[in-house]
């Protein structure tokens, strides 16, 4: 099992400088309208001018404080996915430590399908920035140094950077809405196959 000692070399979820307090408020303030509005239209019918009208603020401050539409959706999950980083680094097994490698894995993947479920279009449009910047985004590092942490302990022999990436592509955003909703599968048919990716991982260093 990974040592303790190794977990604070996680990249932590959106790591920010201390705020000013007015600026705090004002970036709650932009969030909480943004929040209103993806629950009145759907986050691909919310555009900046209209969430600047809502939130009571110029265009051009939203800009500055998100970066862009990725940014915003980022700084829109940042509790969420705190939490679950919080999980699978000091929580309780089999998210957390204390359990085999595999059921680790399976954890991890299964708490990401919840956040799917329920943040999917948000996720969607946080990894919908510049090409290749969900995989410079702090989660899908977290996620990355976390699942190759687990597939060491499995076997350190296989390619753990690679397959690290690989089973983190199965729980892409973009996946998830396909085979939902495009694909019509229940989220207990996706939570299976995870689940067979894992045991075909763990096959894999058996060997």
């Amino acid at each position: 099992m990974a040592s303790q000692r190794s977990l604070p070399a996680l990249p932590v979820a959106h790591s920010q400088a201390p705020e000013r307090a007015d600026a705090a408020r004002n970036r709650e303030k932009i969030l909480e309208a943004a929040q209103r509005l993806i629950d009145k239209h759907g986050i691909e019918k919310v555009s900046m001018d209209m969430l600047a009208q809502e939130a009571g603020v110029g265009k051009g401050t939203i800009f500055r404080r998100f970066g862009d539409r990725a940014g915003l959706a980022r700084q829109m999950l940042h509790e969420h996915e705190r939490a679950f980083q919080d999980g699978f680094i000091r929580g309780k097994p089999p998210l957390g430590p204390g359990a085999p490698p595999a059921e680790r894995l399976r954890a991890f993947g299964h708490g990401m399908i919840d956040l799917l479920e329920e943040y999917g279009d948000i996720i969607l449009a946080a990894e919908s920035g510049a090409p290749c910047a969900r995989f410079r985004a702090a989660p899908y590092l977290a996620h990355r140094a976390h699942v190759a942490s687990l597939i060491r302990e499995l076997d350190p022999r296989v390619d753990v950077d690679y397959h690290a990436n690989s089973l983190l592509a199965v729980l892409a955003a973009d996946q998830y809405r396909h085979l939902r909703r495009e694909r019509e599968m229940p989220v207990e048919r996706v939570r299976a196959g995870w689940d067979s990716v894992v045991a075909a991982v763990e096959s894999l260093a058996s060997r």
